[in-house]
Order: structure tokens, then sequence, then C-alpha cells
């Protein structure tokens, strides 16, 4: 990427000491940096392997005083991340630099790229993803009268921005009910909405009211045919799932750190396609966001011709380099080793429930379901059921509000127990006492 002249200065004057340390062969190889701590020589990883997910289960300081089923809406970060950003504070305040440095750049965003399924231009650093939904919503050229197609099962941050355009702007949101029961069907939903007004779609990929893993290619193939812009929030899905941006056909795709990434709070990624890029009008500029000299006198200026032009002034590089080192966590486990497992234990949790007499809202079809799972139980309240499982069974869920339903979510990770989930189906059975 091309960082402006200034940048490769500071980068020289942090020098080896930015490069030292836990991180120096990631920088210089330009992938993932060691093993996790006692995680050398892997062997096994079966989506059962209970014993392998254990030792993943010491890489982090999650305390075992409650068992933590909450990874949609924060995940924890392992011990390596915690210390990577710990180290690169200390360092950088003992000699009061930012540390913005083209090569930690250049390997983070090589890193994501790898977990994405796209080019390391395409990428720019966000704080989560409601930024990212924010940038390509405001930045799209949408008029009075167009509109916009989503679901009712959408993010409070895949839904705000949008709704604010509409008051601000004239534009129309229509929205669609996925169904649980079939693709086919959730598709051909979507497809009723479209009209000769249609200008694009908003559409999650994993749905954060149920889990569900909607039909995104068959929707690529849809937004395409019909000329329409798409974005996809992938907060539920990045670190979750396998990814593949050309497969999926997006102009673009927003994610946080904080979730299924197990990155530090507050970081975050948008993909922009190249294509795309002069169509996402970037609004917040700065330092960073030029693709070279500017002149005050006579106008001259251009956009950085990568997805950098989204990103402007300084940034919190520690915590930039903490996700760089969770995304290579991941890739060192592998992303079709964590899907299984985390699919796994979704599986494992919509069958012990539906034995334990639960209502599982999520869907079954493997295709469409994933490792978070929402329920509910004849007779009780979110609020009452969500309690219920913090006091008795000490386990940390949420409660489901969007669309209308009123259920509780779980969501398992790679530092999951079976034993974790199994006490969710426990819990449920023990009311029928």
């Amino acid at each position: 990427m091309e960082r402006r002249g200034f940048l490769r200065g500071a980068s020289s004057v942090v020098g080896a000491s930015l490069l030292s340390g836990s991180w120096s062969a990631a920088q210089s190889a330009g992938g993932p940096s060691v093993p996790p701590m006692g995680m050398t020589n892997l062997g096994g990883g079966a989506p059962t392997d209970e014993a392998f997910w254990t030792q993943i289960r010491q890489q982090f300081r999650l305390s075992h005083d409650r068992i933590y089923l909450n990874t949609a809406g924060l995940g924890p970060s392992p011990r390596r991340v915690i210390r990577a950003v710990s180290e690169m504070i200390e360092d950088l305040e003992d000699r009061c630099e930012s540390g913005h440095s083209h090569d930690l750049w250049e390997t983070a965003k090589g890193r994501a790229a790898r977990i994405l399924g796209c080019d390391p231009d395409e990428i720019a650093y966000t704080r989560n993803t409601t930024e990212g939904v924010n940038i390509v919503c405001n930045g799209l050229p949408l008029e009075t009268g167009d509109e916009v197609i989503t679901t009712t099962h959408e993010h409070v941050g895949n839904t705000i921005s949008w709704l604010a355009r509409q008051r601000r702007d004239g534009i129309r949101m229509r929205v669609f009910e996925p169904s649980m029961t079939s693709a086919a069907e959730t598709l051909q939903r979507l497809t009723d909405l479209i009209t000769p007004r249609t200008r694009a779609i908003s559409i999650s990929h994993i749905t954060t009211a149920t889990g569900q893993v909607l039909p995104l290619e068959q929707i690529g193939k849809l937004a395409a045919e019909h000329d329409l812009y798409y974005f996809v929030d992938g907060a539920q899905s990045a670190g979750h799932i396998p990814l593949d941006m050309r497969a999926i056909g997006c102009h673009a795709y927003a994610t946080s750190g904080h979730k299924w990434l197990l990155g530090p709070k507050g970081t975050g990624l948008l993909y922009v396609r190249k294509d795309a890029l002069d169509l996402v009008e970037a609004r917040w500029v700065g330092a960073y966001s030029g693709g070279g000299d500017f002149d005050m006198s006579t106008g001259e200026f251009s956009f950085a011709t990568t997805a950098q032009r989204y990103e402007f002034g300084t940034v919190p590089v520690s915590l930039f380099h903490g996700l760089s080192e969770a995304m290579g966590f991941l890739l060192d486990l592998g992303m079709h080793r964590v899907w299984d497992r985390s699919h796994y234990l979704g599986t494992r949790l919509i069958e012990g429930l539906d034995s334990a007499g639960a209502e599982v809202i999520s869907p079954r079809a493997a295709d469409e379901h994933s490792g978070i799972v929402t329920f509910r139980v004849e007779g009780m309240s979110r609020a009452d059921l969500q309690g219920y499982l913090a006091k008795d069974f000490k386990i940390r869920s949420r409660g489901i509000y969007e669309g209308g339903l009123d259920a509780v979510r779980v969501a398992p990770h790679i530092y999951s127990a079976a034993t974790d989930v199994d006490r969710v189906i426990e819990a449920v059975e023990a009311l029928k006492l």
C-alpha cells in the first residue's frame, strides 16, 4: 500500500524497537507470528477432539467463574494478543512515538486479506462494524426515492445508519423476514421486494438474531442481475466461517475485530472491492486518505488508489497490531478447523435443546445454521430466561429482541468446551423438574 512519505520516515525512526521481541519474525516473514504459546506441533483438531480444544482454551485469560457464551457480542483475546498490545503500548510510550509503520500495516493487512479472501489493498481499518456500515451507507450515491432492502434480523449497527439516511435524504428502507426453514424461500422474499426503484441490498452474512447463514452467493448473483449495490454486515462471520469475497460478489463487507476475530476492542475491518472504491465515496478523510501530494492553492488532490482512502488521522497502532496477532492466531489454527468446531458446537446445542423441549428459533439445515443458537422456553420472557441462566447456571448469554423475537442467544467459540454447551441444555432440562 502507499503510505505517505513521512510515514515511511516514521517507520525508520521507530526502527528495530517496534520490530523486536515477539513480533519480529512476523514482520520479516509477512505471515502469522510464532504459534500460540503451548501450541507448537499441533496435532488433532477434529471438532470432537476435546483434548485439543482444551489446549486452545488455555491460551485465553477468560475466567472460569462462569461459562462465557456471548462471542456474538464480545470475544475474549488470546494471551498472545494481550501481550502484543501491552508490549507495544509500553514501547511506544517509552519513546513517545505513534508507531505508524508501513511494514506493520502490510503484515496486518496481509493477514486480514487471508481471513476475508480478498486483496490487501481492498481493506481499510476501522473501529468496528458500525463504522464500516456508516462509510458505505453514507458513501453510496443514493437519492430521494431510492430503495434499500434489508432484513428484520439486522443488528442496530446495520439499521440506524440507514434509517438516518432515510430521514435525511428520503431514501426508502424495505425489509423482509428471513425464512428459518428454506434458503430458497429467503431468497424469494428478497426478490419479491425488488422494484425499479431498488438501488441497494444491505444484509448480514450471519444474522445477529438467530445465527442464520444467509445465501450470500445467490444474493450476490441477484444483485448483479439487477445492477444493485451490495453491502454485507460481516460482524458475525469474520473469524467464524471461511470467507471469499470474490465468491460472495459484494461491493463492500464490514466486520469488527472484537467478536469472532478475538482482537482488541475498538478495531474493525472494511473491505471495498477495487472497482467500487470510487462508488463508495470517502466522506471522512485526512492524513493517509490521499494518494499523493496536495496543494491548497491549486486544489490539487487525489484519493489513495486503495481502501486506505477510508483511513485518516492517528490511529491506536498497538490495537491494530493486536488485531493482527489475533488474526495470526486464527490462521495458525486454520479457518476451516475453526468453523468446523463452531458448527459442531452449534449442532450439539440445537439437538440438545430440541430434546430438552426448548423452542429453537435458529435454522436446522446444516448449511444455514452456525455456532450461534437462539431459543425460547415456553412461559419465560427473554429477560427471565437470561437471568435464570446467569443466576442458577452461571451462563453468560444475550437476550434477543431483534425482529420482534423474545428469545436468548448463546454463541460458543474455539475456547468453549462441549460441556459448556451441555450446561445450557442441562439448564433447560432442569426447568421441567
